[in-house]
């Protein structure tokens, strides 16, 4: 039979599990490796690291304020400078980067 001294114990030692967890993974994350514009995914993508400094001659798709931060494929929260992008696995880009597969991020 569960007492409600066991319960609130046992609430208490999920919580700090769980927010252990959560510190671990953010710690592990930060650790990722940014996208280098010279690895061949980001050669054949055109990636810059700073949006701003692409070549509209090379790149007509490109319009000035299109980077990773409002593109439909980055995976990070509006206020994080790095973050995920599912085209570059086990690294991430800068928010302020580009690549030709820029997609408007849904409003």
């Amino acid at each position: 039979m569960t007492t409600r001294r066991t319960f609130i114990i046992h609430s208490a030692v999920g919580s700090a599990s769980a927010a252990i967890g959560l510190l671990a993974a953010n710690q592990a994350f930060a650790k990722v490796p940014a996208v280098s514009e010279t690895e061949t995914q980001a050669v054949a993508l055109a990636y810059k690291i700073d949006g701003t400094k692409v070549d509209k001659a090379k790149h007509p798709k490109f319009v000035v304020g299109q980077n990773c931060k409002n593109c439909a494929l980055y995976a990070a929260k509006p206020e994080d400078k790095m973050g995920a992008c599912p085209l570059f696995a086990g690294k991430q880009v800068a928010s302020t980067a580009w690549c030709s597969a820029w997609v408007k991020k849904a409003a």
